[in-house]
């Protein structure tokens, strides 16, 4: 299924479940998945479900229960703001001299070391290791890695070059608590550099080259609109939802799915095409159907933090004189919590 107008011979290709959605189920508002699970694609039901209750720890992606011990939300807005204060003093400043500018070859994975080092280059390195995306492969590598990282002597100690991140780290004492300071490093940084560098991939998969003078904003916008870093958005059965709508049962779990109703041609014109112009006339912020960073009673706090480093990340990749490869015709998209173009290879502009 091809998304992009611009140039007309990428296709992208959605691994086969989510493929089999966007077949089976576009255009509908409330269907049954599982004998358990009821998929929800129409965008007034989808807002009167997340309306409905706020999310349980267990559905928060970022915030879920850390070795068996819950987080607080109030110790997850601590971390939340932590993170932010550490992006804004990267933003603030010139690039470090040590950070590679050279933004060529793979991404999202170029884009995520670039964002690593800008970050948190002056960090332990047993701090950094926890950002490799190696570590997705399997939770029981992160824990291992966490595991050996809290074990070994010469724990970081707070220091002025530190990240706020990590100076909470280093106030740890004893095996456990480091073992959990790991995670929670993990947990709040990992995700910010992860879902920039995607982000840009699949915009600059989707539409590269842009117009000259398209805002990056709308460009990230529209971005996020066909590839929405969640695909969908789990709340598990609660006595609210049957009354919502008469098709979701009592032990029924309801997936909410923007991957869909971000494509609904009733809400949008020519859906599948990446169009970053609609977003002239168009407010993020209250644009129907439009749930990138969630539902508004309940939107990521991450998402101050992705909008502005992305626009840096898009700005200097379209200066830099690179472009997708113009041998690479297919971008596949794995099935995977953050939704995104696997490989999108740039090189020099010939």
């Amino acid at each position: 299924m091809s998304l992009s107008s611009v140039p007309r011979e990428r296709v992208t290709e959605f691994a086969p479940r989510l493929a089999a959605l966007l077949r089976d189920h576009l255009g509908q508002d409330v269907f049954r998945l599982e004998p358990d699970t009821v998929g929800v694609a129409g965008p007034e039901v989808a807002d009167r479900i997340l309306a409905a209750r706020r999310a349980m720890e267990t559905e928060r992606p970022t915030f879920k229960p850390l070795h068996g011990h819950s987080i607080s939300k109030t110790e997850a807005s601590a971390v939340t703001r932590t993170v932010g204060h550490d992006v804004r003093a990267a933003l603030a400043g010139p690039l470090p001299e040590d950070v590679d500018v050279d933004l060529s070859g793979s991404w999202p994975l170029t884009g995520h070391l670039f964002l690593r080092d800008l970050i948190l280059g002056g960090d332990p390195y047993r701090l950094r290791m926890l950002m490799s995306r190696n570590l997705e492969l399997t939770p029981k590598l992160t824990w291992s890695v966490i595991a050996v990282g809290a074990a070994l002597p010469g724990w970081p100690r707070p220091a002025p070059h530190l990240t706020g991140l990590a100076a909470r780290a280093a106030e740890a004492v004893g095996y456990q608590n480091r073992r959990y300071a790991m995670g929670i490093y993990r947990r709040a940084a990992a995700p910010v550099c992860f879902t920039v560098s995607t982000l840009v991939a699949n915009a600059l998969w989707l539409g590269h080259p842009f117009e000259d003078g398209m805002p990056n904003r709308h460009i990230i916008h529209e971005s996020l609109r066909l590839l929405p870093p969640s695909w969908n958005i789990l709340r598990n059965a609660s006595p609210e939802y049957p009354a919502i709508d008469g098709r979701i049962g009592e032990g029924d779990d309801v997936l909410v799915l923007p991957l869909l109703f971000h494509r609904d041609p009733t809400l949008w014109d020519a859906p599948e095409c990446f169009r970053p112009e609609r977003w002239n006339g168009l407010d993020p912020d209250t644009a129907p159907g439009y749930l990138p960073f969630g539902h508004s009673s309940e939107r990521c706090w991450g998402r101050h933090m992705v909008m502005p480093l992305a626009e840096l990340l898009l700005d200097l990749v379209r200066k830099s004189g690179l472009e997708v490869d113009r041998d690479q015709h297919v971008g596949k998209v794995p099935l995977l919590g953050l939704l995104g173009v696997e490989d999108v290879r740039l090189t020099k502009r010939a």
